[in-house]
């Protein structure tokens, strides 16, 4: 393994511990409250969701509204998307205005409303263009700018080792590579080899970020021993559970696998979530928004179909803190018949 890995890695002036963990860029997912949980429990580099450059360009609520950064989640970034040359290199003033500590241009989003625009992985089918539109970003502000990309458009047109060079080239700080083409979309298995060899292209200097299919500790340490990556970048396998990040920092450190978060302290989560949730967007939109995230902190629990739905028809914070006792006061009364996957 290369000994350079063994201490910090740097993005720009952004100093980040050895092998760091990343929380993904998600639609309707990544937003400040969830953030601010993935931070609490040992993210140490974040990203908002991604932001369409047409849409800031255009002063669009939406768009604008995920600008909201707050000094407890730095190191974070903002990301952005777009197939035009102009409207990135705009766009990435804007988001100069509120100071994130850098900018990350996606171009590996396979939702097709994005990709028939020309923007995210629908640039994956002309390099010259990803060029191009890296270069506005990179020329037109002062701070690192990363990008996440996929393999390639499918199977038949994987060009990743091209474009990490040329990427590279234009003055990125580092780079995310999802192990998946676009027709995979998020399906099949992500094939980490294409990562583990741009890592030790000797030409590529920048900190390589691998992405896809960690769920679990086990599998977050065979992946960094086998792919020799700086550091993963973690999407789906933290919706609803938050724990991952210190899960795996520990697993790393001793060896040791934590005990899943217990039935409180998933409430508990819930709970902040929606109060930030509230905090943020205001009680009935912040709410309404919640509605997506309840399922997902009960995975595998037993018994939580009625809470789900007094959650979901739940329209203040004082129901929700109603339910979360009820909930609390349930399953302690049911006790070790909750375990999860029971």
């Amino acid at each position: 393994m290369n000994p350079y890995l063994c201490s910090m890695v740097k993005i720009g002036n952004i100093e980040l511990p050895d092998f760091p963990l990343l929380l993904a860029p998600m639609e309707d997912v990544s937003d400040p409250p969830f953030r601010k949980l993935c931070k609490m429990h040992g993210a140490d580099l974040m990203y908002s969701e991604f932001i369409s450059s047409e849409g800031l360009i255009r002063d669009a609520i939406k768009s604008r509204k995920k600008l909201d950064i707050f000094d407890y989640e730095r190191p974070v970034g903002i990301q952005i998307f777009g197939g035009d040359e102009e409207a990135m290199a705009m766009s990435a003033r804007i988001v100069e205005t509120v100071e994130p500590d850098l900018v990350d241009i996606n171009f590996g989003c396979p939702v097709k409303k994005v990709v028939c625009k020309g923007a995210g992985a629908g640039v994956l089918k002309d390099i010259d263009l990803m060029v191009r539109l890296t270069k506005a970003v990179v020329s037109s502000t002062h701070l690192p700018v990363t990008v996440k990309t996929r393999l390639g458009w499918d199977d038949n047109s994987i060009n990743i080792d091209e474009v990490a060079e040329r990427l590279q080239d234009t003055g990125i700080k580092a780079l995310t590579i999802h192990a998946r083409t676009r027709a995979q979309m998020y399906k099949g298995e992500a094939h980490w080899d294409h990562i583990s060899r741009i890592k030790n292209n000797p030409n590529i200097e920048i900190p390589v970020f691998g992405n896809g299919d960690i769920d679990s500790p086990e599998k977050a340490l065979a992946y960094k021993e086998k792919y020799d990556c700086d550091g993963i970048m973690i999407g789906r396998g933290a919706i609803g559970y938050p724990w991952i990040f210190n899960e795996i920092k520990h697993f790393f450190a001793t060896g040791e696998i934590l005990p899943p978060p217990t039935i409180s302290e998933r409430l508990e989560a819930v709970k902040n979530h929606a109060l930030w949730s509230v905090e943020w967007k205001g009680e009935r939109p912040g709410l309404v928004e919640m509605r997506q995230h309840y399922s997902n902190y009960f995975r595998g629990i037993p018994h939580f179909k009625e809470f789900k739905t007094k959650f979901l028809q739940a329209l203040s914070l004082t129901e929700i803190d109603e339910i979360i006792d009820e909930a609390n006061q349930f399953y302690a009364e049911v006790g070790s018949a909750t375990k999860v996957g029971e």
